[in-house]
């Protein structure tokens, strides 16, 4: 297209002032220069870069204060097709217990970070120039609070989470997911690539903790009834009654903070909400 390498080559200036000029240290990125296509293939080979598994994973550098620091560094190797990065030994404070996946350009995020101050709240997200605009944002939002600490807790990764969630959390290591606005794929061939199917929830299962509370959020009632139907056949999820799901405090903000919400509030259509509780496991048969 006319124009686009000036485009880009001035989106690059932009990005790049913003870490090497002191003074726009804290300033709020703007969104127009990261902008990108609404939707990514998630069976395309994307070049990601993803821990082996949850053990190798580093944390430091996303949450630098909550992190133990110690001196000593492994280098990290195993069989992948993507990258494979040297990885820090130190050891984190804290882990990741909240996940919004598919966290666009973080509207969620940064409102659950206030709510949640002592827990570390991760986006993870799959193209690469929205994560980039949010992490930005993260960096600005502590350089604003770094008196008060604030936004330490939130970050922000590039991932597919329809391939590697199980790479980077432990067995019932969250406590919520949110699932908000995602791709609603309306075509049937295209069902496959849908957020939530039976397969996927076991996923969800995985690293949710019993009790923990999936959220979900859509403008399309097809979807919600699809997600519905699908948390509804899976055994290890129970959904909240209509009473339990309003008295859930963050209910009213995934329904305002998202910029997919806030974009269905200005058209002034639905949005359909539905919550599931990671259930308890059975237990094993006894052995006679």
């Amino acid at each position: 297209m006319p124009g686009e390498p000036a485009k880009r080559q001035k989106r690059e200036q932009y990005k790049k002032s913003l870490t090497t000029d002191e003074s726009k240290h804290a300033s709020l990125p703007q969104k127009k220069f990261y902008r990108q296509r609404a939707h990514a293939n998630p069976f395309s080979d994307h070049l990601l870069t993803y821990p082996i598994s949850p053990e190798q994973m580093d944390w430091s550098t996303h949450y630098p204060a909550y992190t133990i620091r110690n001196d000593k560094e492994e280098n990290v190797t195993g069989d992948s097709h993507d990258q494979v990065e040297t990885r820090s030994a130190n050891g984190m404070k804290k882990k990741v217990e909240i996940a919004d996946i598919g966290c666009g350009f973080g509207g969620l995020l940064f409102a659950l970070a206030p709510m949640f101050p002592e827990t570390l709240i991760l986006g993870i997200e799959i193209r690469t120039s929205v994560t980039e605009y949010v992490q930005e944002k993260v960096r600005a939002l502590r350089t604003q609070n770094k008196d008060t600490g604030g936004f330490q807790n939130a970050s922000c990764i590039r991932a597919n989470s329809m391939k590697f969630l199980p790479n980077f959390f432990f067995k019932a290591q969250l406590g919520k997911i949110f699932l908000c606005f995602p791709d609603p794929h309306f075509k049937q061939r295209k069902h496959k690539a849908r957020i939530v199917s039976y397969t996927l929830n076991s996923e969800y299962a995985y690293v949710l903790r019993p009790g923990g509370i999936v959220y979900t959020i859509t403008d399309v009632e097809d979807l919600h009834n699809w997600m519905v139907e699908h948390f509804e056949r899976h055994p290890s999820f129970e959904r909240l009654g209509e009473e339990e799901q309003e008295n859930e405090e963050c209910v009213a903000v995934m329904r305002s903070e998202t910029e997919e919400g806030k974009k269905v509030e200005r058209n002034k259509g639905q949005k359909f909400v539905a919550l599931f509780r990671r259930l308890d496991d059975p237990p094993w048969p006894s052995e006679h």
